[in-house]
């Protein structure tokens, strides 16, 4: 009889197999292989279907509304011009002299509400305008910026990712958010103004052509106040109620008040109507043209919650088929921490699938066994697997494609520029975990 692991390894090559040599929808790559593994240790047909519906229901009941919530809250933040406005007011609060710091703080703001690819589209204009206007290489900008966009989308709620991954490693998602906040500051540092300072010499003309989002005039933008207020308000409700709610009586009305607030799905709620009031209906939008904006938003973000689901069948075929017993006896005895071995697994499947959300979710179903008997913080492990998920993305990767054509590089370029800021926020990522697993 083959191995528990064995079947468990011969399945994610398959995946591997399907998703990159077949160019097979994700989803769809991940029901073929969880069924085929629960044949391969004997499943029946009922249990099968059991096992897909109730992976899909414990893994989109959260999750639905956070990322739905998500995703309308960042496009009405880059729909309403509040992206435009934090970037330039950042740009010209910092000045010239020290513009590199501004992109970046600009990115990480931007990049907490907006998924990355949607947060690219709406900054590189900008990043490009901020070229023009100062006369400084575009990528000695835009790497800053650009690296704050991926250390967000690999770190921080309520991006798809890290989202998910705390929900089926049950860590909390305010302290996963804190937690990821210190490792992102220093990670962005050294991914950004100081790696971009080494591509000041690297002259590109970008592709124009490719830039179907103009920046708006000045006189059309909401106030810096109010754009910062809706961008960052989640973090501001989760933050808040995971550093006071233990230092409140527990059965206090401020107890209840805040443990309210500060659920993940009331905090995105919550967020969603005052960006809807403060950066549509207060500003002359009509209340049609805002949900047709939300409405877009959640299309967009469909096919991310699909690889998701799929990934949460795996996920529960492993548990159903009792693979996972024998996983976490197997791995029990190894010498590597559960930090530095989820980085490992998540990068490696990364650089063969090239999908983050793919490497993270694949990598958690490989390691929930171990954690379940160690004592390791769930929030540290979230974001050990989410700096692997981005390590060295390559020519498997939309992101390379993405970065490549808008700013006109070559393949050689490409991999001197985007693939080394990756594998920095992916390392420096990894090291951030190490060390604050020492103070936690």
């Amino acid at each position: 009889m083959i191995s528990p692991i064995l079947l468990v390894l011969l399945a994610i090559l398959l995946l591997i197999l399907l998703i990159v040599w077949i160019k097979l929808d994700t989803f769809l790559s991940f029901l073929i292989v969880s069924v085929a593994l629960a044949l391969s240790t004997g499943m029946a047909g009922p249990a099968i279907g059991k096992s897909i519906t109730t992976g899909i229901g414990n893994t989109l009941g959260m999750l639905v509304t956070i990322l739905g919530f998500g995703a309308m809250l960042g496009k009405l933040v880059a729909d309403s011009g509040a992206a435009q406005q934090i970037t330039g007011s950042m740009v010209k609060l910092f000045g010239i002299s020290r513009i590199q710091w501004a992109m970046a703080l600009a990115g990480l703001v931007v990049g907490i509400p907006m998924f990355y690819t949607a947060g690219f589209v709406i900054v590189v204009p900008l990043i490009f305008a901020t070229g023009v206007s100062t006369r400084l290489p575009l990528l000695y900008l835009g790497i800053p910026m650009i690296s704050a966009l991926s250390t967000a989308h690999g770190f921080l709620p309520p991006h798809p990712s890290p989202t998910a991954i705390c929900q089926q490693l049950g860590a909390d998602l305010g302290k996963t958010l804190i937690y990821g906040l210190i490792i992102a500051v220093p990670t962005i540092i050294i991914a950004g103004p100081l790696f971009g300072s080494t591509l000041k010499k690297m002259n590109i003309t970008p592709e124009q052509g490719l830039l179907n989002v103009q920046p708006r005039p000045e006189n059309e933008l909401p106030g810096m106040g109010v754009s910062l207020f809706t961008a960052l308000l989640p973090l501001f409700l989760l933050t808040i109620t995971t550093l006071l709610l233990p230092a409140l009586p527990a059965e206090s009305v401020a107890a209840r008040f805040v443990a309210i607030i500060g659920d993940p799905n009331i905090a995105m709620l919550l967020s969603v109507l005052c960006a809807a009031w403060l950066l549509g209906l207060r500003r002359g939008q009509t209340m049609k043209a805002v949900m047709k904006s939300m409405e877009t938003a959640f299309k967009d973000v469909a096919p991310i919650m699909l690889i998701i689901a799929g990934a949460g069948v795996f996920i529960q075929v492993i548990k159903d088929a009792k693979i996972d017993a024998a996983i976490g006896l197997a791995l029990k005895g190894l010498p590597v921490s559960p930090l530095v071995l989820g980085w490992i697994i998540a990068a490696v499947i990364r650089v063969c699938v090239g999908s983050a959300t793919v490497a993270g979710f694949t990598t958690v179903a490989i390691l929930l066994p171990l954690i379940q008997g160690q004592a390791v913080h769930p929030e540290l492990l979230v974001l050990s697997i989410g700096a692997g998920s981005l390590m060295f993305s390559h020519v498997n990767d939309g992101g390379f494609w993405l970065f490549k054509e808008y700013f006109n590089l070559t393949i050689k370029q490409t991999f001197a520029t985007w693939s080394v800021m990756e594998t920095i926020v992916s390392v420096c990522g990894l090291a951030g975990v190490l060390a604050l697993q020492y103070f936690v």
